[in-house]
Formats: structure tokens, C-alpha cells, sequence
């Protein structure tokens, strides 16, 4: 196999492949990125055997086709050193030759048929979603999960596909963050599980591999597993097990008092009341009153803080404990100029965040006594 690439399209290439490429495995071979070459373009490969990448680089001059497995690490060490606008990659059986400016390096590679296959994107029924949509959807929602839980399938995101409606919900039940765009079909698409749950590390994946907003997004849901199409990527993963928890149930209703307001002033506000807090002690008391939002908190040894954030709002007092993380995460993914409603009922309930494009976040409060 030889062929010449363009350093900088195969230097983005390789580092969005490798971040599916697991660190540690009981199959030493995951641990490759695999480089096939046919007539005119190549193929990056990389798998942890759960979630898979194939980006296609068209910008190289094949001069002989073939495959070879590349150490992650070593090569994605020199695609950062080097310099020059192209690099030669060579091998045989034995090695893989890499070269650029005033550089060479001669590395020992395995088999590459002892790599697993990851699936190609075939076939002509599909979800489409715009990229710059979806990119939005995943940032505004994989926070929310808890990859660590065994309950239900609070490690990934739910994808609710209903007619031309796309939702994206994920909940650590601690919190929960629920997203709606739209999409459209192309041909028959079906979702292949009513509950598709898709994990957070393929999700991640995709928002990297995503480099074009006004691009169309390709989807396949089969039974266990989901296909996505990015430009010249597909991106394949396994669903995660398990009953997703039934999100419009916890949606609370009957709010008491409304406040709108701009996130960026919110969310600076918030992080000042972060500041003293510790990992005992994360509550801070937020209330919501005629003018003001004064957001109060006392830790012991650590000290004491109140932030105040003007408001126009004149309806009746709120007071309600919140983990501050919790809402700085909704907040931070938000534009600094977005408007924002803040729905509360009483200090024990559910609080609720809504924009007017289709984003709604919940966060359960603390007790007050703590």
C-alpha cells in the first residue's frame, strides 16, 4: 500500500476516528485506527466494538491500494509533530512507513484482518435531520445523562422519532433535558425501536464529526443499533439496554410563578453563587421575589455568599435549594442573549426551564434544611 495525503485533512481525520478508540481493552487490536486504501480514496476505521467510525478522505493520491492497522497513539504523536503540506504513508506486512519534511518513522503493525468490521451506511430509507439542528439537539441533552447508573438507560440519550418530530431526552433523575427539532424521511424510514437510546459516547461522536451545519444528517434505527451519516463519516453504535424512564410523566404542570429572563446574565450570576459551595454541601438557596433573584449560600469552614440578579418580576416569593451545577449546565449550552421562562410551583417540586425553540430542562431542588 502507498499513497500521499493532504497532512492537514488527515491529521482532523485521524483525531475525530481515534476518540472512539479505547483506551484500555481485553483486544489489544481495538487499539489501532485501520487504513484501507482502494482507487482514489481512503478510509479511516476505528472501534471499541460498541461504537465504530468510517471517515472517507478523498483528498489523497492513491498509488497502490491496500490496508494496514496504525497505532493510535504513536501516529496521532507524529501527525501533531509534523510539518509540510502532504505525508507519504507506506507498508508491507511487516510496517508502516510514514514520511513528511525531513522526517521518517518506521513502525511495526498487526494484522489488519484480525480488525473487527464496522458497517457501512446502506440503503435508501433514512431519517434526515439538519447538521447544525442535531449538533445543538446532542450538546443541549448528553450532560444529562449518567453514564455510571445500571438503571434503566440513563447512560445514553432517548431518540424519539414521530412523524417529522425529533426529541432528544436524557435524565440522570436527577435532572432531565428534553430537545425538539424537526426531520423528515427519505423513502420507507422506520425507527426499528420505538425506544431507541443511543449512548453518549457515540452521540459525542457525531457533534465532532458534524463540521458543516447547512449539511443534511443520514439516520438508520434498526432493532439494536443505529447508523449515522456525516459527509463523508458513518458513525454505527449499539443501543443501550433498558426501559428509558417515561419523561413526560415527570414534566410538571400547574406552575405557580413565571420569570423570564436572559441566560447570560443567569448563568453569571449562578456561577458566582457556585463559587461557595463544597462537595458536602452543594445546596444554594434560590429566591425568586418582586425584582430580584437573590441566591444565598452558607458552608461550614468555607464561608458564606449572596449574589443578587435585578429582575422584572413583581408576582409572589419563591424560595427553592438548588445544586447550582445543575443549573449552570442548562444554561451554559444556551447563547448569552437567549430568553428564558423559569417555571416554579413551591420549594418541594420540580422546577422547570423552557426557550421558545423547543427546550425544556427540569431539576429536582434540594431539601431546604439542607
Amino acid at each position: 500500500m502507498r499513497m500521499i495525503f493532504q497532512r492537514a485533512a488527515l491529521a482532523s481525520a485521524f483525531q475525530t476516528v481515534a476518540g472512539v478508540v479505547p483506551t484500555r481493552t481485553p483486544k489489544p487490536v481495538l487499539q489501532n485506527v485501520k487504513l484501507q486504501a482502494t482507487q482514489g480514496e481512503a478510509t479511516l476505521i476505528g472501534t471499541d466494538q460498541e461504537v465504530g467510525i468510517r471517515c472517507k478522505l478523498t483528498e489523497v493520491d492513491v498509488q497502490a491500494a491496500g490496508e494496514v492497522l496504525l497505532p493510535t497513539n504513536r501516529v496521532l504523536a507524529i501527525l501533531r509533530e509534523l510539518r509540510g503540506d502532504t505525508i507519504g504513508v507506506e507498508s508491507d506486512e511487516k510496517q508502516v512507513v510514514i514520511r513528511a519534511d525531513h522526517a521518517e518513522y518506521k513502525l511495526p503493525v498487526e494484522d489488519p484482518a484480525e480488525f473487527p468490521t464496522v458497517a457501512e451506511f446502506a440503503g435508501d430509507d433514512y431519517f434526515v435531520v439538519q447538521g447544525g439542528l442535531l449538533k445543538q439537539m446532542i450538546k443541549r441533552t448528553v450532560f444529562a445523562t449518567d453514564p455510571e447508573s445500571t438503571r434503566y438507560a440513563l447512560g445514553g440519550v432517548l431518540m424519539d422519532l414521530n412523524g417529522d418530530n425529533l426529541s432528544l431526552v436524557a435524565t440522570d433523575t436527577r435532572r432531565l433535558a428534553l430537545t425538539e427539532g424537526k426531520c423528515s424521511k427519505k423513502g420507507d424510514a422506520k425507527a426499528g425501536t420505538s425506544t431507541p437510546v443511543i449512548p453518549t459516547k457515540a452521540l459525542s461522536l457525531i457533534e465532532r464529526s458534524v463540521t458543516d451545519d447547512a449539511a443534511e444528517i443520514h439516520l438508520i434505527v434498526n432493532a439494536n443499533d443505529v447508523l449515522i451519516r456525516c459527509g463523508g463519516s458513518t458513525i454505527y453504535s449499539r443501543l443501550v439496554e433498558g426501559r428509558f424512564p417515561r419523561y413526560r410523566d415527570v414534566i410538571p404542570n400547574g406552575a405557580k410563578v413565571k420569570i423570564d429572563l436572559a441566560a447570560g446574565s443567569f448563568y453569571s450570576a449562578v456561577r458566582q453563587a457556585q463559587i461557595v459551595t463544597s462537595e458536602e454541601s452543594r445546596g444554594v438557596i434560590f429566591t425568586f421575589g418582586p425584582g430580584m433573584i437573590s441566591m444565598n449560600s452558607s458552608v461550614a469552614d468555607v464561608g458564606q455568599s449572596r449574589v443578587e440578579l435585578p429582575i422584572s418580576y413583581d408576582g409572589p416569593e419563591v424560595k427553592i435549594n438548588f445544586d447550582p451545577r445543575f443549573v449552570a449546565d442548562f444554561l451554559k449550552v444556551l447563547e448569552p442573549e437567549q430568553n428564558l421562562t423559569v417555571e416554579l410551583i413551591d420549594s418541594e417540586s420540580a422546577a422547570l426551564f423552557r426557550t421558545q425553540d423547543g427546550y425544556t430542562y427540569i431539576v429536582m431542588p434540594l431539601s431546604m434544611d439542607r
